[in-house]
């Protein structure tokens, strides 16, 4: 109840906020500063699997269509058209769009359904073109073809129904890409439609857009530009964001703790604190020893006291739940009473913990041989700093960790590649749709399957929710994979976390999106009053 009022409290304030920058002149000029939390290993939205990427890109590009970006709660009311004018189903397997025209790619050519066909055969690894990395491949398995209708018409044709195309296509990950450049170059100097220009990339310094001035959106943007300076120390970020040099924080960065800092010493910032729909969790390699046993996968489970990473972590402000994220931002979340029955997210932690220690010596181990494992992780805080409190966890439970950190650059190669035994990972979904999550996240041979989890009756229950119009019995069908997914130990999900947003008082229309973390980055409505 506690998590519905602040959740309601956080939807008002925005929305106050809102309603202030719609009664406010908009003021053009002015360079918008942001601190970066680390250097993306590229600027090719399509091959990252962090926002780390889409926070400085996705004000480069368009997409077809995008989620409302003054709207805090993605779905699919809030989808409006971008470089497609208007979209119509026909039958329930063709989703046609309308294009925009006389729409400028930033190096001058013409945007055409020829671009839209390019970007998806890439995704879909039909075209001579590939990615070096295509995390998403798994989003339009359903797709049999793009199609296209002179060079203002694109067709998606579906091999079964999936209503939810559309909201994948919103999401800030979905991206058109010009057909006349190549993926290598995307990565080092993107060319889009977007209201900010790409200018330089300088890993581990700083990344560089400005306006562009031919954006087709008349009127906008409003900002001459967008600086991000990356500094990997939060402390460090922070301080200068307290000291004025930044307009605004990383977005979604700042910790609990940390809030209290910036409100005591910058009392005048506004700080929003929402979900994410990120999820903190253990990725196992379950294709290799020791965790190819389903006894030391579940004993992981067992072990976990997911109330203490929160009080640590959060002061108590994040919430507990499976892969789909909880109510009342999240709008595919279990019941509370169907999540507790899963073993491991029960209240008794002690009890649990015995019957892990149990599953354990059942697998070799106990008080005189304990298993000797590395907890590898990304080189941020937000993932250091929960490994380091499930390292203590699992000594518990006979593990002893040792913790093994991997700058971002390498980070998602190396889980892809499955070279690790045991992770700290966190897991956002760029949409909070069933299908983004289930089949990028838990389908055999996707990308982004990390653990190597594969269950085919469950894959083919993934397929049924896909195809079910009917909302009420598609959440329903939901609830029972995601409760499965929790008691295969597919990808333990310790918490979801929360993250606070600070900006200057003169900083005006800015959205935290509290249903994904992904896809409110446009930025072309964002102005400074001063």
């Amino acid at each position: 109840m506690r998590s519905g009022r602040a959740f309601a409290i956080a939807v008002s304030c925005l929305l106050a906020i809102g309603s202030a920058v719609q009664a406010a002149e908009p003021r053009y000029g002015g360079i918008f500063r942001i601190y970066h939390r680390d250097s993306p290993g590229s600027a090719s939205i399509h091959e990252g699997a962090t926002y780390s990427v889409n926070v400085p890109f996705m004000p480069v590009f368009n997409n077809l269509v995008i989620y409302k970006q003054d709207v805090a709660q993605n779905s699919l009311e809030s989808i409006v058209p971008e470089l497609a004018e208007s979209w119509a189903w026909s039958g329930d397997k063709t989703l046609t769009f309308k294009l925009r025209q006389g729409v400028k790619w930033h190096d001058g050519k013409p945007f055409t359904s020829a671009d839209v066909k390019c970007t998806f055969d890439m995704l879909m690894g039909k075209s001579a073109q590939k990615f070096r990395q295509n995390p998403r491949k798994a989003w339009y398995d359903q797709v049999a073809d793009v199609t296209t209708q002179g060079d203002y018409e694109a067709s998606f044709v579906l091999k079964r129904p999936q209503p939810s195309l559309l909201a994948l296509l919103g999401s800030g990950y979905s991206p058109i890409y010009p057909c006349h450049v190549s993926p290598a170059e995307m990565r080092t100097h993107p060319i889009g439609t977007g209201p900010f220009k790409f200018v330089e990339f300088k890993a581990n310094e700083s990344i560089k857009l400005t306006r562009n001035p031919d954006y087709w959106k008349k009127g906008l943007p409003y900002l001459d530009g967008i600086e991000f300076t990356i500094i990997p120390n939060r402390s460090t970020a922070i301080l200068a964001f307290i000291a004025g040099k930044f307009d605004m924080t990383f977005p979604t960065e700042v910790t609990v703790p940390l809030l209290k800092d910036i409100k005591t010493q910058a009392p005048n910032a506004i700080c929003v604190v929402a979900p994410l729909n990120v999820s903190t969790n253990i990725i196992v390699n379950s294709s290799s020893p020791p965790f190819d046993n389903i006894d030391v996968r579940r004993a992981l489970a067992l072990t976990l006291d997911r109330k203490a990473f929160i009080s640590i972590l959060f002061e108590g402000q994040a919430d507990i739940g499976g892969t789909m994220e909880p109510a009342p931002a999240g709008l595919w979340a279990m019941p509370k009473e169907m999540l507790e029955s899963i073993p491991g997210y029960g209240s008794d932690v002690a009890a649990n913990r015995e019957e892990a220690k149990k599953l354990m010596q059942k697998a070799g181990y106990g008080p005189n041989k304990h298993l000797q494992v590395k907890v590898s992780t990304r080189n941020i805080p937000i993932y250091r700093d929960p490994a380091v409190i499930l390292i203590d966890q699992l000594k518990s439970i006979y593990i002893d960790a040792e913790l093994d950190v991997v700058d971002t650059a390498q980070w998602f190669p190396k889980v892809a590649r499955k070279d690790y035994a045991l992770g700290l990972n966190l897991t956002g979904n760029a949409v909070d749709d069933p299908d983004q999550s289930f089949y990028e996240n838990y389908s055999c041979g996707s990308e982004r399957n990390y653990t190597n989890y594969c269950n085919k009756d469950i894959e083919k229950l993934f397929d049924v929710q896909s195809q079910e119009a009917n909302a009420e019995k598609r959440k329903k069908l939901v609830w029972e994979i995601d409760k499965k997914l929790q008691e295969d130990v597919a990808r333990p999900i310790i918490f979801h976390g929360r993250g606070g947003t600070c900006w200057q008082p003169y900083v005006k229309g800015i959205t935290v999106m509290v249903n994904s973390s992904y896809n409110g980055y446009r930025y072309e409505d964002v102005w400074l009053d001063k």
